[in-house]
């Protein structure tokens, strides 16, 4: 056996794997006092028993430890290396080093929680339903968002994401309900106490939301062995197999429609896809849009639940008809069958950010309509009109302006997948303070957007494939 063997062996005898960010770097630091990166620092915890973020895994992984006196053979830079990490063992103990490290991430997570990232301590920041809002929304962020590909998700960021999000999701382990029920006491005597159980929002949809992340990185999973790789869009010679830009040939697709350079383009041979990699393809593809569709649903229940801060009840417009414009208020009101496609394909959006703006004026008058309709009662607050929507007159002008409305706006949003929150949903989660509904919220969001993703890269490589055999 040769040398280079025998140190790779002493070296993962001792628990020691290098991180993939520290592979190709050059290592400056002093032997013995070095401190670890932050990436090399997040690879080791996902390995690390002793972690507060974590599942619980065998805390006897790393307690064989060679004595130093036998690396006196080895050579730089493994020496040196081994011996850093010897030192950090025998000085201080890897364990209790982690520990440590893992204790000042929790109270760093807490200040920012109590604070509310407001770090002068003026009491000026966010409330804590924002604060952990935004902190599912910068995870995702950090972990998916410059994986673009159909591939599997790197296990550091894979272990981070769980990690993370089992710290986050905890909190709702706290969230509950009081509810009465019987206790049978030893006498016999049968008495009625008040027992707590979680909140029916969370007990219905946290599951199913946890349920929905553990598939979609199976779908990434799957994804190990492909018979395509992916090129930088500039990497692409005219001698390819494809010609031209493959962004400007799938133009025509909804989610496609914006030429997106920065996006790796899906590469095939000359041959293209076999039948059981596009079976392979159309399979997860249903299955991640389904994931699409029920986040959506999470994600749209959650938001409707959520109430109307009441500085966007004071800025509707007084009129619906000014909200929308006479041309879509004359084909809402006078016609006996409103047809919501046809409206969409008269009005001929060319953009996400035309829908966009057509949504929130569409969302305005819906809400305006309703507030005429609760005027029509005598009533001026939205929580009586919320309260009189079951005696509403189904003939009344308003209340057919709303519900035209209302399901404009749905047809508009099952047309742009794709489509940006309107005003009223950011205007609800700035404003919310019931955390249960932010994490909700914020979870199924990126969970949206992550099977999204998933139905576009498989779309991208169905169509080089079907470009491919429209060439021959």
């Amino acid at each position: 056996m040769d040398s280079s063997t025998s140190t790779s062996d002493e070296k993962y005898e001792m628990g020691y794997q290098p991180s993939p960010s520290s592979v190709d770097q050059t290592d400056n630091s002093t032997a013995g006092y070095s401190v670890m990166s932050v990436e090399s620092f997040a690879y080791y915890r996902s390995n690390s028993g002793a972690s507060a973020f974590s599942e619980h895994t065998d805390d006897n992984s790393c307690s064989e430890i060679a004595s130093p006196i036998s690396w006196q053979g080895l050579k730089s830079p493994t020496r040196i290396a081994l011996s850093r990490l010897g030192m950090r063992q025998l000085n201080h103990g890897m364990d209790e080093e982690v520990m440590d490290l893992e204790l000042e991430l929790m109270k760093e997570r807490f200040s920012k929680l109590l604070l509310g990232q407001d770090m002068s301590g003026g009491g000026k920041g966010v409330s804590s339903a924002v604060t952990i809002s935004n902190a599912i929304t910068n995870l995702y962020a950090s972990i998916f968002g410059q994986h673009q590909r159909l591939e599997p998700l790197q296990f550091d960021k894979k272990m981070m994401w769980r990690r993370e999000m089992n710290c986050l999701l905890s909190v709702c382990d706290y969230i509950v309900e009081f509810s009465p029920s019987l206790q049978h006491l030893k006498d016999g005597t049968t008495i009625e106490v008040m027992s707590s159980r979680p909140r029916s929002d969370i007990y219905i949809n946290l599951p199913a939301l946890r349920k929905l992340d553990a598939i979609l990185l199976d779908i990434l999973e799957s994804f190990q062995e492909t018979e395509f790789w992916y090129a930088e869009q500039g990497s692409i010679s005219a001698k390819s197999t494809r010609s031209g830009s493959f962004r400007k040939i799938v133009q025509p697709q909804p989610q496609r429609k914006e030429e997106k350079w920065w996006l790796p383009v899906p590469c095939l041979s000359p041959d293209g896809l076999s039948e059981k990699s596009k079976k392979h393809l159309r399979q997860k593809r249903d299955r991640a849009n389904q994931i699409h569709k029920a986040a959506m649903a999470i994600n749209s229940s959650i938001l409707a639940e959520m109430q109307i801060p009441e500085s966007y009840m004071a800025s509707l417009p007084k009129s619906g008809k000014a909200s929308v414009g006479d041309t879509i208020y004359r084909h809402m009101y006078s016609a006996e069958k409103f047809s919501p496609d046809h409206l969409l394909d008269s009005l001929n959006l060319s953009s996400d950010l035309e829908a966009l703006e057509l949504a929130d004026k569409v969302e305005a008058s819906m809400y305006t309509w309703r507030r005429k309709m609760g005027m029509t009662h005598s009533k001026s607050s939205w929580d009586m009109v919320k309260d009189l929507m079951s005696d509403i007159d189904r003939t009344d002008k308003n209340h057919i302006l709303a519900e035209r409305a209302e399901t404009l706006l749905f047809c508009l949003k099952q047309r742009y997948p794709e489509l940006s929150q309107t005003t009223l949903d950011t205007s609800k989660i700035h404003y919310n303070k019931d955390v249960g509904q932010a994490v909700l919220e914020s979870y199924s969001r990126v969970l949206e957007g992550l099977a999204f993703n998933i139905v576009a890269w498989i779309d991208d490589v169905l169509f080089v494939d079907k470009n491919l055999k429209n060439q021959e």
